[in-house]
């Protein structure tokens, strides 16, 4: 069975490579490596795959999912600039380009320790960065 939860937040970024050059980088990332950035309201759905508990008949708590998913991904990243102040994105961090795909990697980063029970585990990100645009992630390496 799958549940998803679905949450809101918005955030500003600026897609763009530090180590090159601000040509090379419009190159690559068009419009969206101004420097001054850009922001989306994102649409996040986390999808748990598991059983229903034969106890509680539920796969997982929603109201505990809710505040992990607010914890995790909504508190420190709405209404944020994700290249100033969200690790791993910030020059201090790492330099990460928050490129939705990233973004979605770190939010599966952040949710997947804590979505731990016997019959549940989690399952998918999706991350919508505009309506017509999404990255689905479900913790694959290459």
């Amino acid at each position: 069975m799958l549940l998803t939860r679905k949450a809101e937040f918005s955030a500003s970024h600026v897609c763009a490579n530090p180590a090159l050059s601000l040509e090379e980088n419009r190159v690559l990332y068009g419009v969206n490596a101004n420097p001054g950035g850009h922001g989306h309201n994102f649409v996040l759905e986390v999808t748990i795959e598991g059983d229903p508990d034969p106890v509680t008949g539920m796969v997982f708590d929603l109201r505990e999912l809710k505040e992990i998913i607010n914890h995790e991904v909504v508190d420190p990243m709405d209404h944020r600039s994700l290249n100033c102040e969200v690790a791993p994105f910030t020059a201090a961090t790492g330099n990460v380009v928050p490129t939705t795909e990233n973004l979605a990697i770190e939010i599966w980063k952040r949710l997947q320790p804590r979505i731990q029970s016997p019959h549940a585990r989690l399952h998918n990100i999706r991350l919508f960065e505009t309506a017509d645009l999404y990255v689905d992630y479900r913790g694959e390496a290459f």
